[in-house]
């Protein structure tokens, strides 16, 4: 399962509105980011396939991480990058557009097409916006409504799930086509476009809150309400990829894990659910209570650089600045996350994962996450 959720993924464009800075005078500090990040794009710029793609063509998500990380690089100010080899990818995953709107080559339609679509976004070039609104718009018919069609009367419906045949929908292809849904909503603002679907909003949360660990708001067998996992969420209803547990009473529920649970926190904020809403300050609750950057909490280093990467995109859009921690603590998260990235660089200049689960052994995907989430942290200062 490539790219898992991601997602993501790719904010470029849109970041928290009033980011709130590290300490003055850390210009050293924003030196070691921007070198890390330079050691980075060097090391991505050198490993580029000769068809203009990186890692295996027939997954162009993996390009349109690469690109969406060099279009993020902070020296570039407010500018695109339009050098040779960013020009390059952006002509192969170009290639991959197919007529019904869709980006991909062979399998994986929620994820390559949202991913590419992220990266068309970073380009900031209005040259895309066909391409993206017919992206977009392939993105919305696969919003599941398996039950009687136009109600939520599956726990499955309204979210998205690997493609139109699947069986049911889970956290991150509804993670990252939100992501890309969310994004480019301004361009079915034309009143010549009234007409455009758009994603049904309400149904998404509907699923969003079928994962989650919320007896208040989620009335399934499987739900747990123990606080090690009430609030945080699971892949999707009924499957968590941190297992499950066995209560006191018999019952079996599911574990919540870390990723996800940013995964969720950040739908839930594309669905425009505010701070106050239960059950974000449920799954928030969850991510401070669990907070660490040793491991992705629930499942050790598997999809360690995916965990970073929506940590870094859920916190910024929810206005975090020290992470209030359960015991009193505050953590100056950004820093901390920094430097983690920093001291994980390898000496090419790459990333990479020690677990190859959701392929994070694959240094141009792992590198991708960790530019993205590095240049998110350097424009946060």
């Amino acid at each position: 399962m490539l790219l898992l959720l991601s997602l993501s993924t790719l904010c470029l464009r849109l970041e928290a509105a009033n980011p709130v800075p590290f300490a003055r005078g850390e210009a050293s500090f924003r030196n070691e980011l921007q070198r890390s990040i330079d050691r980075g794009l060097t090391w991505l710029r050198h490993n580029q396939n000769t068809n203009g793609s990186w890692s295996t063509p027939d997954q162009p998500a993996v390009t349109a991480l690469v690109l969406a990380a060099a279009q993020g690089n902070p020296a570039l100010q407010s500018k695109r990058d339009t050098n040779p080899w960013v020009e390059k990818g952006y002509t192969f995953l170009l290639s991959c557009v197919r007529p019904n709107g869709s980006i991909y080559v062979t399998n994986l339609p929620t994820y390559n097409t949202s991913l590419s679509m992220m990266a068309l976004v970073a380009a900031n070039d209005p040259k895309y916006d066909p391409i993206l609104r017919r992206a977009r718009a392939f993105l919305v018919k696969l919003q599941c409504d398996f039950g009687q069609k136009g109600t939520t009367d599956t726990v499955f419906d309204g979210g998205i799930g690997y493609g139109s045949k699947y069986e049911h929908s889970d956290m991150g292809n509804t993670l990252a086509a939100l992501e890309a849904i969310y994004y480019t909503k301004s361009l079915i603002k034309d009143k010549a476009l009234v007409d455009t679907p758009d994603l049904n909003w309400q149904a998404a949360i509907h699923f969003l809150q079928n994962c989650q660990n919320l007896p208040e708001s989620n009335k399934q067998e499987w739900v747990a309400d123990d606080e090690k996992n009430k609030g945080g969420f699971v892949y999707y209803p009924g499957q968590s990829m941190a297992g499950s547990q066995t209560n006191a009473n018999g019952r079996v529920a599911l574990r919540s894990y870390g990723s996800i649970s940013y995964a969720g926190m950040l739908s839930y904020i594309y669905c425009d659910l505010k701070p106050d809403d239960a059950r974000v300050r449920a799954v928030f609750d969850w991510l401070r209570n669990n907070y660490t950057l040793d491991e992705n909490p629930g499942m050790g280093p598997q999809g360690l650089f995916f965990y970073f990467n929506t940590m870094s995109k859920a916190l910024s859009l929810y206005g975090v600045d020290e992470f209030p921690l359960k015991n009193g603590q505050t953590i100056p998260w950004r820093r901390d996350l920094a430097m983690k990235l920093i001291n994980l660089q390898g000496r090419d200049g790459s990333w990479e994962n020690t677990s190859n689960r959701w392929w994070e052994k694959d240094p141009a995907l792992v590198t991708s996450y960790a530019l993205l989430t590095l240049e998110r942290l350097y424009r946060d200062l």
